[in-house]
């Protein structure tokens, strides 16, 4: 048997309710503010917000790079996006830190992120 309570338990028959410190108490402390820390090293940018993928300036890996199918038409929202068709074929890959949601798409000397739910990855 747990000790305790339960929220949304109306009847407590447990001990440590009966001697529990009223809520109000909580509330009357000195409220201490805590600010982030996020480690830096002066003179490194830091890669999460600062580096933007360009699809046109990476290579692909010498293996893992795959065919897929489109599934259905996608129309690029910016200059680091790949437009794709219906039923063509592409090939693609991920990079390290990429979010798992996208892929590098290639056709022909065209390169540039997919959405995932887009693809039907073959072999």
């Amino acid at each position: 048997r747990f000790s305790g309570t339960f929220v949304g338990n109306a009847e407590s028959t447990s001990p440590a309710a009966a001697t529990s410190p009223p809520a109000v108490a909580a509330a009357t402390l000195p409220a201490v503010p805590t600010i982030p820390v996020v480690p830096t090293i002066v003179g490194v940018p830091n890669t999460v917000a600062e580096s933007v993928l360009n699809p046109n300036e990476v290579k692909p890996p010498a293996s893992g790079t795959r065919k897929a199918r489109v599934l259905y038409d996608y129309e690029a929202a910016d200059s680091t996006e790949l437009a794709l068709l219906a039923d063509e074929m592409i090939t693609v890959y991920s990079l390290p830190g990429m979010d798992p949601d996208w892929l590098i798409g290639e056709r022909g000397n065209q390169k540039g992120k997919v959405p995932v739910t887009y693809l039907e990855l073959l072999s």
